[in-house]
């Protein structure tokens, strides 16, 4: 049966527990959702603090994303046997533990461990949240409670950085993952005394073991070898080896096909399967999850990459970054609280296709405008429209995706879907970041050059920059002839952000694209 239809007309009627669990359900959902992007505006300071290289940077953001998307589809369905509220429970104390850890480490390996585990736990949260919002509400209520569920997403991943840039400035960039707690406490206890259980009735029990496993070596190793790529070389290693990267990338896209094969195997002999592939046949969700995964390639690459250029080379400072990073949480906030209105009118699908619409734009022309006189109140304007586009897009498409999808399979659904959604955002931080990384080494040995600089001084430097993501450049004016180094390293990061930011909005359009093979009458 497919989710009840909103109708205008109907009166809206949600009694206090039921906005008791929708807000537990949101603040849960916002500390997933926070914790994906509020270090990226601390990145540098943690960079210096622990001394990372710009790859295990790139792996304290991505192994986050790829655990959660590697492990959505099976808690979603772990859900929707043992019980939704439940896992809901175990993935909040999971993923306040993390913090703890991650808030006291001591060097990267230990912060990208603790990151994992917090992944866990937020692969038990995402999913379950979904699926109980998808089976308590109906009409109306649910038009308001994806609203609200849009809302923590879009407004989160907006004021995470924020958050964070005012923890590392005026305290320590730990704060961002011990903030967790308290407010965790809080999601707890909404759990315990107001969210009720609930679990597909219809669902055959069973487990797929070898489903699990091939789907997660399959996009760990796809994303594994997008961002040791810098490491290692796409061929050849610095020594002039073969690279190990081609091979990975080769085994991850043919443990996927061999996932893909095995889960219909499994369908047609009636055994219990990850993914039930019938669900591409719903035009909705399967135009719906091309878009999702695009979509957050370009958002999330979008929030690792901005930051560094901001601190790195335009002197903002953590806090002044999360200050211009409000202006997207505005826009997000403010466009939230007229979805409502704005769904009488117009259907999910153009909605969706206008807040894309917006994303691009904005982002291309930040591409356009970056440099290092941009002004404050451009990147504000301009992430404003953005935030606008993000409060549209990330709420109805979800609805959308979901909107045809039986009752009994929203656990599966949402976990696929928000897979996705976060295979995409490991995706954005690993190609976007290791592009940026890239283009930023190739311009500035090639600036460095031009100044008929020693080819050790080249070397030293060029690595000094790369291997820091950009952080380095504000200190190379203490360099014997500082100022023409820094001003080197500086325009060789603008140039790469500017192609960076580009290949940004041309995700977000091939995104934008790929909602018009939605029905016309998804509404």
């Amino acid at each position: 049966m497919s989710s009840p239809r909103a109708d205008p007309a109907e009166p809206l009627s949600l009694t206090r527990r039921d906005w008791a669990a929708l807000l537990t359900i949101g603040f849960g959902v916002s500390l997933v959702i926070m914790d994906a992007t509020i270090v990226n505006v601390a990145l540098p300071v943690v960079i210096e603090d622990l001394s990372l290289t710009a790859t295990e940077a790139q792996w304290m953001n991505a192994v986050y994303s790829l655990v959660f998307a590697s492990l959505l589809i099976t808690v979603g369905r772990v859900g929707d046997l043992r019980g939704r509220r439940r896992l809901f429970l175990i993935g909040m104390l999971v993923f306040m533990t993390a913090s703890v850890f991650a808030g006291l480490a001591v060097n990267g390996p230990m912060l990208i461990a603790a990151r994992f585990v917090q992944g866990i736990g937020a692969a038990m949260i995402l999913p379950t949240t979904l699926s109980s919002l998808n089976a308590l509400f109906t009409g109306r209520a649910r038009v308001v409670a994806f609203a609200v569920y849009g809302s923590a997403i879009g407004g989160m991943a907006a004021l995470g950085p924020l958050i964070g840039g005012w923890l590392a400035t005026d305290y320590s960039w730990r704060w961002a993952f011990w903030l967790n707690i308290p407010v965790g406490l809080l999601v707890v206890l909404g759990i315990v005394r107001a969210l009720p259980e609930t679990r597909d009735l219809t669902a055959a029990p069973g487990r797929d073991l070898l489903g699990v496993a091939l789907s997660m070596i399959g996009m760990g190793a796809i994303v594994f070898a997008l961002i040791e790529a810098q490491t290692f070389g796409w061929w050849r290693t610095d020594s002039g080896g073969l690279s190990p990267v081609p091979l990975v990338l080769a085994g991850g896209v043919i443990a996927l096909v061999v996932f893909v094969l095995h889960e219909r195997r499994r369908a047609a002999a009636g055994a219990p399967v990850l993914v039930d592939l019938r669900l591409f046949a719903i035009p909705t969700f399967s135009a719906g999850v091309v878009a999702a995964l695009i979509v957050a390639f370009g958002e999330f690459g979008l929030l690792f990459t901005l930051p560094l250029l901001l601190q790195g080379t335009l002197g903002y400072s953590a806090l002044q970054t999360g200050w211009v990073i409000v202006a997207l949480a505005l826009g997000t906030f403010i466009i939230s609280g007229a979805l409502p209105q704005i769904s009488k009118r117009l259907s999910q699908r153009t909605v969706v296709q206008v807040g894309l619409g917006l994303e691009a734009l904005a982002v291309g022309a930040l591409a356009l405008t970056i440099s290092t006189d941009i002004t404050t109140w451009l990147l504000c304007a301009l992430l404003f429209l953005y935030g606008v586009g993000v409060g549209m897009a990330t709420a109805q498409l979800t609805s959308l995706l979901l909107h045809d999808v039986p009752v009994g399979e929203s656990g599966l659904a949402s976990g696929l879907q928000s897979s996705v959604r976060q295979l995409g955002s490991a995706l954005g931080v690993a190609v976007l970041g290791g592009f940026l990384i890239a283009s930023l080494g190739r311009t500035t040995q090639s600036n460095l050059a031009a100044l008929s600089l020693p080819t050790d001084v080249v070397d030293r430097v060029t690595a000094a920059v790369t291997d820091s993501a950009g952080t380095a450049i504000a200190g190379l004016q203490a360099q014997p002839g500082g100022a023409a180094i820094a001003q080197a390293a500086g325009d060789a990061m603008i140039h790469a952000s500017r192609l960076t930011t580009g290949l940004a909005a041309i995700a977000l359009v091939v995104g934008l694209l790929a909602t018009f093979r939605l029905p016309r009458s998804a509404d």
